[in-house]
């Protein structure tokens, strides 16, 4: 039953011709899956799938010094950023814990259009905006865009001249004004595509009969979890809190210690000179069996070692997959621990990223 007070996109509609099953998702009704998230899941690793990404936050900030004042805000360094580029990147508390993982882009000289996580778009703006320069102006436009993720290794066979990898640039499409960028949360080359909120619904349908000869198929949240999981990328909420930082989770590559000041850095600095206690780690079931799930206890040689963040049974690898938090000394790749599910613990082997790479 979906909870009350749950906010709708404007897809809404759509996904219940398709006969989506909806659930309560960061506070919004959301496609979970349409066929099967198996089905779903393929469909993305062989031809393409969309996803209905409306309820994303989009964050506008502009002015000048806009750029300088982001990077006191973000880890990654806004100075690397041309005009209609884009970076993956973390707002952080003053310990240094994850408030939000977010993709950033400098659409104008002194004009940023932040992509944020559904669940966290109001605490991302007051946290900003709490923090904003005079000069700076913050704005939400997230209730009056929507947006849709397109992605599978058939994506360049539906549109002409995509932008490069991490680019976004303003075109038409059919008549529709649209931000089209290509990044992605899949593994597959893909865009992400924004526009008007008016416009979702001839958009979402233009592209599914477009792309119907290619394979396309709606995806749900379901096939969202099993893709970003095969590729070892973090959900927030799971994998990333207020309570974990980048370097926990190793990301670091995303955090520019050179910058000389942004929120959290000296936490990270000292703990990128001490080491973390613990690491995020992925590790695959050695055994046929249920799929581990976030809190499960992780165990070696019967020492509780650390907890499961997130988990499934891998569509493409057929096999039990997860990413956990471990005591460092026991983050190593290759070592055997064990997983416990409902009171028994099953066989688990910690591995590289990512679980899942492309057939050559």
């Amino acid at each position: 039953m979906i909870e009350t007070g749950q906010k709708r996109t404007a897809l809404y509609d759509e996904h219940v011709k398709l006969g989506a099953k909806m659930v309560p998702f960061a506070g919004w009704e959301m496609p979970v899956q349409y066929t099967s998230i198996v089905e779903e899941h393929q469909a993305v690793r062989s031809n393409i799938g969309m996803f209905d990404i409306s309820h994303m936050g989009q964050l506008i900030a502009s002015g000048s010094g806009a750029g300088d004042w982001l990077n006191t805000m973000l880890t990654n360094n806004i100075c690397r950023l041309d005009i209609g580029q884009g970076q993956y990147t973390f707002l952080l508390n003053g310990r240094g814990g994850v408030i939000d993982d977010l993709i950033v882009y400098r659409i104008e000289k002194e004009t940023f259009l932040l992509v944020v996580n559904a669940s966290c778009t109001d605490e991302d703006f007051e946290w900003l905006d709490g923090h904003r320069w005079n000069n700076i102006h913050l704005g939400d436009r997230s209730t009056h865009f929507g947006g849709v993720a397109i992605q599978g290794p058939r994506v360049p066979n539906l549109f002409v001249n995509l932008p490069v990898r991490n680019q976004i640039v303003d075109v038409e499409l059919e008549g529709i004004p649209v931000s089209m960028a290509r990044t992605g949360y899949t593994g597959e080359d893909g865009v992400e595509v924004f526009f008007s909120a008016k416009d979702a619904v001839k958009f979402w349908n233009m592209i599914l009969e477009i792309g119907r000869k290619l394979g396309i198929k709606p995806c749900g949240l379901g096939a969202r979890d099993t893709l970003r999981l095969e590729m070892c990328y973090p959900l927030n909420g799971s994998d990333l809190s207020p309570d974990r930082n980048p370097i926990e989770a190793g990301l670091s590559v995303f955090v520019d210690l050179t910058k000389l000041h942004f929120i959290g850095r000296d936490s990270l600095l000292n703990m990128k000179m001490n080491g973390p206690g613990e690491k995020l780690v992925p590790f695959r079931m050695k055994e046929k069996g249920p799929p581990p799930r976030p809190h499960y206890a992780v165990f070696e040689d019967s020492e509780r070692i650390g907890e499961v963040t997130s988990g499934t049974l891998s569509p493409s690898l057929h096999w039990g997959i997860g990413m956990a938090y471990v005591l460092a000394p026991h983050a190593k790749i290759g070592a055997e621990i064990e997983i416990e599910i409902r009171g028994q613990r099953f066989p688990a082997t910690i591995e590289k990223k990512p679980f899942y790479k492309k057939p050559s």
